[in-house]
């Protein structure tokens, strides 16, 4: 029931996972309106759906939404995972109250004190993962640590590489540069056995140098929607100056391909959504503004990383 554009997008994009991915999906939330939007689609059998009846909206705090509406969907879908009648969840609704109720349902791993948004980010030379991306507003610098040892996990799980190469996002590469947090941050770093680049720049952010990039996640999320912003404006501006002459129509033409290569690596919608690492289960959080396409991917994604075996593959390579 989260997100802009629930529920519809929402169940849309759930029975397109279906139909594309193979991925059985119950859908989790007000019956009345879920069946409705069901009925709209051809779903031969039709779809699982679990009663949920209370909705948290972004405006609530999440932790008194939780406790005021003990019926919410993300709650409830949570559950349905520690239970084991699920293998994962998706939401597209309130991060925190997401956060929440994945940290109630399924505990956290151990060494791991708080879990940590970790999305993906287009580089010139692939993809890295950033983390924290909005779960924690306020971290110590041990945490960072932790984030720097989460992320390196998950790109040996996830990505195959072995030795991830990790910065702390900074606004200077000097150790002495940055909050206390930063500088705090560094000095523990400096000291892990981890693949440790030092401070990252924000204009390196799309560079390729890191494989990790940790930061706290407010720094994170202001990072990442600052980003999102710029690919918005430069496709429209793209969009005005090849449709303004003939001229330039015609260029249009000879490279919309390549346009649509680069949208597919800088789109969010591609991603579908980033998972809360460090918590023993799987939560996928998506953008609040997911279109179908983007819930689409996010559910695949999480039934991928179920399938990888990511819980259990991290806490090894944690403990390892």
């Amino acid at each position: 029931m989260g997100g802009d554009r629930a529920p519809a997008a929402v169940v849309t994009g759930a029975l397109q996972a279906l139909r594309r991915h193979g991925v059985a999906v119950t859908l989790v939330g007000a019956e009345a309106q879920l069946l409705d939007e069901v009925a709209r689609q051809d779903v031969p059998g039709g779809v699982p759906v679990v009663d949920a009846p209370d909705v948290i909206t972004m405006d609530d705090s999440p932790l008194a939404a939780l406790r005021r509406k003990p019926r919410a969907s993300v709650r409830v879908a949570a559950e349905m995972v520690a239970r084991g009648e699920a293998a994962a969840f998706f939401s597209a609704g309130h991060t925190g109250a997401t956060l929440l109720s994945a940290h109630h349902a399924f505990g956290m791993m151990a060494g791991v004190e708080r879990p940590a948004l970790a999305v993906s980010v287009p580089t010139r030379t692939g993809a890295a993962i950033l983390l924290d991306a909005g779960a924690n507003v306020d971290s110590r610098p041990e945490h960072l640590v932790q984030f720097a040892r989460l992320g390196a996990a998950f790109a040996r799980v996830s990505l195959g590489i072995e030795r991830a190469r990790i910065g702390l996002l900074s606004i200077g590469e000097e150790a002495g540069k940055g909050t206390d947090l930063v500088r705090e941050a560094h000095a523990l770093l400096s000291r892990m056995p981890l693949e440790f680049i030092g401070n990252l720049e924000a204009r390196e952010f799309f560079s390729g140098r890191a494989d990790v990039i940790v930061c706290d996640g407010f720094t994170g999320n202001i990072a990442l929607k600052v980003g999102e912003g710029l690919v918005e404006a430069a496709e429209e501006m793209l969009r005005e100056e090849l449709g303004a002459d003939a001229v330039s129509r015609i260029g249009s033409l000879l490279t919309r391909r390549a346009f649509e290569r680069f949208k597919q690596r800088v789109d969010y919608a591609e991603r579908g959504g980033a998972p809360l690492l460090g918590l023993n289960g799987i939560a996928v959080v998506g953008h609040g503004r997911s279109t179908a396409q983007a819930i689409e991917n996010g559910i695949a994604l999480a039934a991928r990383l179920s399938r990888e075996r990511m819980v259990e593959r991290m806490a090894q390579a944690l403990n390892g």
